[in-house]
């Protein structure tokens, strides 16, 4: 691979996984089983904005880039694109995806965006460009001292909570996808990770 090829093929990483996993993201909002914490939050939020989904994504993304500065976190150009990009490949997505009315086709979006999502993160993070705006934020509570088990945790249940009190949708997927997607995206991101990229501080969950 030349010089030149190899931020072609990082780039193009980047590009997909972000695409894929904004569409992952509309697979879980359709479902309609509860969504993972931030997209509840997500979900809280645009309805009390009148916002969509993607555009709420964005403003929490920049929002959080922010945060970063007394952090003292140094964003990538994918922390950038990961901020600017999954918004509106989710509300893209929310345009051309039915809502599925039978239960066992609610499940199988539920699937789905659970694979999309770990795929869509080992291309992502993979293309080792930064972490989502995200990950920055619990890594960068990890470095002032906080164990990142307890910065994860802490975050997520907040983010959670805040947004089922806006009216996010809370139920058995949200569950499911906490369940499933930690090893989805432990087995994924080995095999899509380009060979000399930096190797994620959050390697078990997306960004």
């Amino acid at each position: 691979m030349t010089a030149l090829d190899r931020p072609l093929q990082r780039s193009g990483r980047v590009l997909a996984g972000l695409a894929l996993y904004g569409f992952s993201l509309a697979l879980l909002v359709e479902a309609g089983l509860g969504a993972d914490p931030w997209t509840v939050f997500t979900q809280g939020v645009a309805g009390h904005t009148g916002l969509s989904l993607g555009q709420v994504v964005i403003v929490t993304s920049l929002a959080l880039l922010l945060v970063w500065i007394p952090l003292r976190q140094r964003p990538g150009a994918g922390t950038l694109a990961n901020a600017l990009l999954v918004g509106p490949a989710l509300d893209l997505s929310l345009t051309v995806l039915p809502t599925p009315g039978h239960l066992a086709l609610r499940a199988g979006f539920l699937a789905a965006a659970v694979i999309g999502t770990a795929v869509a993160t080992g291309l992502y993070i993979g293309a080792g460009w930064g972490p989502g705006p995200r990950d920055g934020l619990m890594t960068g509570l990890r470095d002032l001292g906080l164990p990142l088990v307890l910065a994860r945790a802490a975050i997520e249940i907040g983010v959670l909570f805040t947004g089922w009190l806006l009216g996010g949708r809370v139920g058995i997927g949200t569950v499911l996808f906490a369940l499933a997607i930690g090893p989805a995206v432990g087995y994924a991101l080995p095999r899509l990770r380009v060979a000399d990229a930096h190797p994620s501080p959050l390697p078990a969950r997306p960004s």
